[in-house]
């Protein structure tokens, strides 16, 4: 069996689905592919159905009744990728703001490297990101400053999507207890992660923002990365997290 399953959420990205199923799928080492799909209005399940019969056994569909979060849907894929024995399980978006082709350097660093989670950072070798304005990259960057000052952790890129978990890191966290859905999300596997005392390394990726379909970045969202974060610190204080 593969070892290596790919997660990536969608909603409304039908204008990205089939470009970054077959990027992924055409890398050099095999991958998996595991698509979540909050039942777009587009139908982006739909087109990964057609792309199913070309890709048998290596592209998979989870479609959910209803938008319900980035987190829940990453904890869903997380469970369904546990109960199929995958080692290395992977997290990316679908708008190509993640390379496909830095798969294998995530890989690398936790099969070769010795890491247990392994992140693609914008952030760990200065400031690597393309066609954001400067306010969404120091809103970024000053937020990965935030989350060092609060937690310990010597992350440069704690808001990232692009990573490569080890089972026994999902394995040991308390996916059930996961509830924030945006940049709180990503802060909270990795602070579980850094809490239990696995190794974490960042490689250095080149992010680059969607040239189609819409972000889906919220006041909602950033609001409860500030108090997240917070929170996170306070449960594990108390010994409650």
């Amino acid at each position: 069996m593969n070892d290596c399953i790919v997660i990536i959420p969608t909603y409304n990205e039908i204008e990205n689905i089939e470009s970054i199923v077959r990027a992924v799928l055409s890398q050099h080492k095999s991958f998996h592919l595991l698509i979540i799909d909050d039942n777009s209005p587009d139908h982006t399940a739909n087109k990964v159905i057609v792309l199913q019969d070309e890709f048998q056994g290596r592209l998979f569909l989870e479609k959910r009744e209803k938008k319900s979060g980035l987190g829940t849907a990453y904890v869903h894929g997380f469970k369904w990728a546990l109960e199929r024995k995958y080692d290395f399980i992977f997290e990316m978006d679908a708008d190509f703001s993640h390379n496909p082709n830095d798969l294998e350097k995530l890989y690398d660093a936790c099969h070769f490297g010795g890491a247990s989670l392994a992140i693609g950072s914008r952030y760990v070798t200065g400031v690597n990101v393309v066609n954001w304005p400067l306010s969404r990259v120091l809103m970024s960057y000053f937020a990965s400053v935030y989350v060092k000052f609060i937690t310990g952790m010597k992350i440069h890129d704690a808001t990232a999507g692009f990573v490569c978990y080890k089972r026994e890191v999902l394995e040991k966290i308390k996916l059930d207890k996961i509830k924030f859905v945006g940049y709180a999300f990503q802060i909270e596997m990795k602070y579980r992660t850094y809490c239990a005392k696995f190794e974490i390394t960042e490689v250095p990726i080149i992010f680059t923002d969607r040239t189609k379909g819409v972000s889906k970045m919220s006041n909602a969202i950033i609001k409860e990365a500030i108090l997240g974060v917070i929170s996170l610190r306070l449960k594990k204080l108390f010994n409650t997290l």
